[in-house]
């Protein structure tokens, strides 16, 4: 036996020694699917097989470095250097580029990347006279990728009737004209986009027999690692590339099909077998990474869907733990459960902050985390997005707000003077700052006067009415809480409208991001501090907290130490000791606009599947009973796929409640009690929760809050955060009516601002 073999269980070792025909390996999380594809490479060359003649297409560039150094120093020599390996694009380029003159373009063409091919978009709209508030550059860009991927070139989507009537229906009826021009325009300038690289070379290959020919014959043996992420235009490549030899090996996983946006298809994956015949399945479902209870849940998780190539991941690894499912009063809440989870782990179990990871379904959700893990001085690192604060829309929002409360922050007012655009040119801009530095006057100053530096027409009156927008903002800070200010700002600036006009998918992204920013400043007007509710909630105070918070030092870059924050999306490939998978709420994972067709929602718990198979030790599963919404506390169901999990794999543990069935009926302290106590490596989380005082509310199912002007003394009223209790005295005008109320549940005594506040009255 080869060396190289020994290392191998009998089912890797199967796949490995497969020589010809068609085969597909279904290598489950963690079953070691890189280790038999480099090992099934060096054995192919091994057998004889020439380098030149096998080709291996990844998805990352990382991936492939590593393929190709496996393999050399299996085989102790630098022949794997003659191998094609690489990710679809680079690999594809190469060939673009030794057969460009036959499509016409220069051997050098360019690659435009995705910054290039929306200037050159919006240069289109221009010339066409459309509004570009409209057919905003990204939206027009993802439409015109999305059409590439799936094969459709300009003249064939000009032509299709169903695509030109779901543009007529979204107002953008040019958008066939826009993506005939943009190719023409790439074409005239030598250039192919990132998309084009599978683009052209699917023309290439369709239209010239010869080529074809020429690399189906040099390419004896391919092999496609995650498989279940090819879209159209590779599946249909591999198949002509493939269709002479039919050595065709495709590694994936079908459970982990999660990205359908960028056009993956599982059924790819689904129905290899009926795309050639003999086809030899080996499934690698011994898993090396997480313990036997972990693999239990993810098992019992995706066999509820239907679309799937049945398979059972077990180990050799110990059993572990039960997964412990947390469920907490707010979103916030679930931050500080989380931060104060890893402070209890560290110190118990010996962990270091690189061991845990925090998994979520949208990067809006990261806010509470970052919090919370700052307040508790414990270091992470986001992934796949820059920090919550950090994010150009929150900045920008920021922005507004911070020249409100001080109009001498020059930078600030520079970054929104024209944003939303206002007709208020750089040019303009430059101008003002300069007559500013000679007089000697702030820009805010130099404002007042337009005509001072030269503005006339337009662009004065812009400048006049950003002015008065300013002033009018400034009015409502003595009498107005932060959140108030915010919302007049995000309506009347029309920075939210901006954002939610842009359908993209980035543009919906960073519409959540300002969503979730007003419902933290929201919170922050609505929660009382530790000493008493009529705290300061004007805007200077949020900003001040949001300065202190988020100028905290930057943690040193090559200090590896952290705690990981991520989407699932971001983590597929990754593994850690610890993690927790967040906010398994419904409308939230699974996400609302998946609840209604099948292969949405199975493809939202192939993402909890994802999720739940990074961990290799322990696994939390969190949600919340109620979050921030568009500015309101929405309560919350816990997600569907939570109830997927049988009991018996489960520690229910809370921080406000125990179980969906008896979350009625309980106390706060008994609650934790009766769940802390059956996991003993958290009774000390357990014990520092119960001394953080009073009891918190559930509000109840029909709570509504009613006109503070119909609420006196004698009532009998419910809070949504304090609870029951009954009003001892009213005092105050219309506008400012305070009321002395007597709660229950350890809160005692507060004064309490009708006109802010959320009570109803108990009839």
């Amino acid at each position: 036996m080869q060396e190289y073999l020994k290392g191998l269980n009998e089912k890797q070792r199967e796949a490995v020694e497969h020589i010809d025909g068609p085969l597909m390996i279904v290598a489950g999380a963690g079953s070691g699917k890189t280790k038999v594809l480099t090992t099934r490479i060096a054995h192919l060359m091994h057998k004889g097989v020439d380098a030149f003649n096998i080709l291996a297409l990844t998805f990352t560039n990382k991936a492939a470095a590593e393929m190709k150094e496996r393999v050399e120093h299996i085989l102790g020599n630098t022949e794997a250097r003659n191998l094609y390996i690489g990710t679809f694009h680079s690999v594809f380029a190469r060939i673009l580029r030794a057969e460009a003159n036959k499509l016409g373009y220069p051997n050098n063409f360019t690659i435009y990347d995705t910054d290039d091919a929306k200037g050159i978009i919006k240069d289109i709209v221009k010339e066409l006279n459309l509004d570009d508030k409209h057919y905003k550059p990204a939206y027009v860009y993802n439409r015109i990728s999305a059409a590439k991927n799936s094969l459709w070139g300009p003249a064939l989507y000009k032509q299709d009737t169903q695509i030109q009537q779901e543009d007529a229906r979204s107002n953008r009826p040019l958008m066939g004209d826009i993506y005939e021009r943009y190719a023409a325009r790439c074409f005239r300038n030598g250039a192919m986009d990132f998309d084009d690289l599978l683009f052209k070379m699917h023309e290439l290959l369709t239209k010239f027999p010869d080529v074809l020919a020429k690399y189906q014959h040099r390419f004896q043996y391919v092999l496609i690692d995650e498989y279940q992420d090819t879209n159209l235009a590779q599946y249909q490549i591999i198949k002509m590339l493939g269709a002479v030899h039919e050595n065709i090996c495709v590694v994936g996983d079908d459970a982990q099909s999660i990205y359908s946006f960028r056009g993956a298809t599982v059924q790819n994956i689904l129905q290899f077998q009926d795309d050639y015949d003999d086809v030899k399945i080996v499934k690698l479902e011994q898993n090396y990474r997480s313990t036997q209870s972990i693999l239990n849940v993810a098992n019992q998780v995706i066999s509820n869907n239907k679309n799937q190539i049945p398979k059972s991941l077990w180990t050799d690894n110990t059993h572990g733990e039960k997964i412990i499912l947390a469920r907490t009063m707010t979103d916030n809440d679930e931050g500080r459960f989380v931060a104060d989870a890893i402070t209890e782990m560290k110190l118990r179990n010996h962990y270091h902050n690189k061991d845990f990871a925090i998994l979520y379904r949208t990067n809006a959700q990261s806010r509470s985390f970052e919090e919370s893990l700052r307040r508790m001085n414990i270091p992470y690192k986001l992934y796949g997005g820059v920090s919550f604060y950090q994010r150009k829309e929150i900045k920008d929002f920021l922005a507004y707000l911070r020249i409100i409360v001080n109009t001498q922050d020059e930078e600030n007012m520079k970054r929104i003077i024209n944003y939303p655009a206002r007709g208020i040119g750089k040019t303009s801009i430059e101008r003002i700052l300069v007559v500013a530095y000679d007089q000697q006057k702030t820009f805010w100053e130099m404002l007042h006067y337009p005509e001072v530096t030269g503005m006339k027409g337009a662009a004065a009156s812009a400048i006049e009415q950003f002015v008065i927008m300013v002033k009018s903002f400034q009015t409502m800070l003595e009498k107005q809480n932060a959140y108030d200010v915010a919302f007049a700002v995000g309506k009347h600036t029309g920075l939210v409208q901006e954002l939610y006009n842009d359908k993209s998918v980035e543009g919906l992204a960073r519409y959540e991001n300002i969503q979730e920013l007003l419902n933290s400043i929201k919170e922050f007007t609505e929660t009382p501090d530790e000493e008493g509710e009529l705290r300061d909630k004007s805007l200077g105070s949020y900003l001040q907290q949001i300065t202190l918070l988020t100028d905290a030092d930057n943690e040193n870059e090559e200090d590896q130490d952290t705690v990981k924050l991520m989407t699932i999306h971001a983590a597929k490939g990754l593994e850690f000791p610890c993690v927790f998978s967040v906010g398994l709420e419904e409308n939230l994972f699974p996400n609302s606009m998946s609840l209604y067709d099948r292969e949405d929602l199975e493809e939202e718990r192939r993402l909890f599947y994802v999720a739940i198979t990074r961990a290799k030790q322990r696994l939390w599963v969190t949600y919340a009973n109620s979050r921030y919404r568009f500015g309101s506390l929405v309560t919350n169901e816990p997600s569907r796929f939570i109830e997927e999990i049988p009991e018996a794999h489960l520690d229910r543990t809370f921080t406000g409640i125990a179980s969906r069935a008896n979350a009625s009926s309980n106390t706060y302290s008994n609650m934790l009690n009766e769940s802390f106590n059956k996991v003993p490596s958290l009774k000390k989380l357990a014990d520092k929760l119960q001394q953080k005082g009073p009891e918190q509310h559930t509000p109840s199912a029909d709570f509504k809050a009613d006109n503070p002007m119909e609420m006196e003394a004698g009532m009998d009223v419910e809070h949504v955060k304090f609870g029951f209790g009954k009003i001892k005295s009213v005092e105050g005008g219309a506008n400012n009516r305070i009321a002395t109320i007597e709660f229950g549940g350890g809160h005692g005594s507060k004064k309490i601002m009708l006109n802010y506040a959320k009570i109803r009255i108990v009839k």
